[in-house]
């Protein structure tokens, strides 16, 4: 069974930037897209950025540019860099595979972009 664990949220100003982390407690390496979600009170979870196992990355239009995706398949993590945050950014953040499985879900971590 795969455990997800989030971590790098934090606050930050706008325009600042963050590190999450993600890491696997079991090997993820034959899921082959995996993604980062977000979701802020009263809205639905979201995706924000996936990656293919091969390497390709997609990004939702409200986050490209600004976050970068990737994969250390040696160390089974997923991380996402995260510049210019904007204060709708503010979000709680999950990692899991693309489509979700729901066994996958995490605490998440929690990002608040605020001056």
């Amino acid at each position: 069974q795969v455990q997800l664990v989030e971590s790098g949220g934090g606050l930050v100003q706008p325009g600042g930037s963050l590190r999450l982390s993600c890491a696997a407690s079991g090997s993820i390496f034959s899921i082959p897209v995996m993604g980062w979600y977000r979701q802020t009170p009263g809205k639905e979870r979201e995706l924000v950025a996936r990656i293919v196992r091969t390497g390709n990355t997609y990004y939702a239009e409200i986050v490209k540019g600004r976050f970068t995706i990737s994969r250390d398949g040696a160390e089974n993590t997923i991380y996402l860099q995260m510049n210019s945050l904007k204060p709708d950014d503010t979000a709680v953040y999950y990692c899991n595979a693309v489509p979700a499985i729901y066994n996958f879900w995490g605490q998440g971590t929690q990002v608040t972009v605020s001056s």
